[in-house]
């Protein structure tokens, strides 16, 4: 397919003759499982930044690390599952709205983090366009 000149490749790892020598890793074609996938990583992205706040705590640093790590790897890895049946920039901002609002929950909710209008507006924002990306994915 041609846009402007450019090639575009339905296949990132396709070759320019056509060829793939990448074999995917899990084999599935479920839009509905991607977007599970996907919600699931939005809820993992919640973890690695309160690993991190924990991390801060005194005795607690090298666990609160390797939580957030952990989280982190576990929540990259679902976003990449996800990827494979959702638009890249779709299932990012959808990963990371979560991530966001989700966080800013945590924050306000355990750690005493201020619960101004202005701060649940954003976070009410986040959550409209992730609703919005997720209503406009065309599945």
């Amino acid at each position: 397919m041609h846009h402007g000149g450019v090639r575009r490749l339905a296949n990132p790892c396709e070759s320019l003759s056509g060829r793939c020598s990448a074999r995917p890793l899990f084999h599935y074609r479920n839009h509905d499982m991607s977007w599970l996938f996907l919600i699931t990583a939005g809820l993992l992205e919640i973890g690695w930044p309160l690993g991190l706040k924990y991390a801060q705590q005194d005795g607690c640093r090298l666990a609160g690390i390797a939580a957030a790590v952990l989280f982190m790897a576990g929540s990259g890895f679902l976003l990449f599952l996800a990827q494979k049946e959702i638009p890249m920039g779709t299932a990012y901002a959808v990963w990371t709205g979560i991530g966001a609002a989700g966080t800013f929950l945590v924050g306000v909710l355990f750690f005493n983090d201020a619960a101004t209008f202005g701060r649940w507006l954003g976070a009410a924002l986040i959550i409209s366009g992730v609703a919005v990306m997720k209503l406009s994915s065309g599945r």
